[in-house]
């Protein structure tokens, strides 16, 4: 699926990715946030190629819902050189950034490379995303996954501490979804917390004191 704000992009991305000899087919475009995560919840597909500027508003705040359908990956595609917007697209759940200034046969690698969950990130972006995990007083890996969970999936956390025992229906109910969406949260949880279970996210989010949601911004 394609994501961006520009007619004459979406086109050029269309053919590009659609030819024939690309292995890959174009489900869907959309040009504006609420577009782009309507279709993304209806079509679950395999890689969302996202523009970060959508008509002057951040697809940074919609990124971790896009991440989160079903088994879809997200490469952003952007213009922007600013190394910090670019940081926070990997935290908030990219698999790779690529340059629109990218030759054609890049960025058809690079969505490639994201299908087959391998990350597609520059060098000095990589090397930004392991000095913030192992300088002292940097971001911690605990505090980079945290930050990569969105507010649905700390309301479930804190559903969860606060009834540890309650069965998986019960608590859906309680947090007004269904069983299988709240399934799907929590599949996506485990993988960005690196636990297996209820027990182990219940032992981690109390180690960590996950109980309370966080503050308003």
């Amino acid at each position: 699926m394609l994501v961006d704000d520009h007619k004459t992009m979406l086109w050029g991305l269309e053919r590009l990715i659609g030819g024939e000899h690309s292995g890959m087919r174009v489900v869907a475009t959309a040009s504006d946030s609420a577009a782009a995560l309507a279709q993304a919840l209806a079509l679950e597909p395999d890689v969302i190629v996202l523009d970060l500027d959508l008509g002057g508003v951040s697809s940074l705040a919609i990124l971790p819902a896009l991440a989160q359908c079903g088994s879809t990956r997200v490469l952003v595609l952007t213009a922007s050189h600013d190394q910090a917007t670019l940081d926070q697209a990997i935290l908030k759940g990219a698999r790779g950034v690529i340059s629109k200034d990218a030759p054609a046969e890049m960025v058809l690698k690079a969505i490639e490379k994201v299908y087959h969950g391998e990350l597609w990130l520059e060098q000095a972006m990589l090397g930004r995303m392991m000095t913030q995990l192992t300088q002292p007083g940097g971001a911690s890996a605990h505090a980079i996954a945290v930050a990569s969970l969105t507010l649905k999936e700390r309301k479930i956390i804190a559903a969860l501490v606060h009834g540890s025992g309650t069965p998986a229906k019960l608590l859906a109910d309680q947090l007004f979804i269904s069983e299988h969406t709240l399934r799907n949260h929590l599949t996506s949880i485990y993988r960005k917390l690196g636990v297996y279970n209820r027990l182990e996210l219940y032992a981690y989010a109390s180690k960590h004191q996950l109980g309370e949601l966080p503050p308003a911004s």
